[in-house]
């Protein structure tokens, strides 16, 4: 199973396979043909109060990872889980995140969660 990340303002990769973005809003500036998305799945994006509290922090990095999969263990968030699993199993699977922060942010678990249920 292959997944990978990549910000929505980076140009897409003809190696991304399925693009799925991830965020609960949509990234600013950017139309849905340049992201070239197969979807998304707003159901596994944080919560927007855990996302105000996380606040891309990354002191609070460990504690919203933690908040985070909790939250992921959610009926909706399962069911989309479900969803981005199926399509890395068929090939390669690209989550697109608008975080400035490469390191600290939901795509960055997401993939570790996926990557663990395989």
């Amino acid at each position: 199973m292959t997944v990978r990340i990549r910000r929505a303002y980076a140009e897409p990769d003809p190696d991304d396979g399925s693009r799925v973005l991830v965020d609960r809003v949509w990234p600013r500036g950017r139309s849905r043909e340049a992201l070239r998305l197969a979807g998304w799945e707003r159901e596994v994006a944080p919560s927007d109060e855990l996302r105000r509290w996380f606040g891309h922090d990354p002191d609070r990095w460990e504690e919203f990872r933690r908040r985070y999969r909790a939250e992921l263990e959610a009926p909706d968030p399962q069911a989309a889980l479900g969803r981005l699993a199926s399509l890395a199993r068929t090939g390669t699977l690209t989550l697109v995140y608008g975080a400035a922060d490469e390191a600290h942010n939901q795509a960055v678990v997401l993939r570790e969660v996926l990557l663990e249920h395989a």
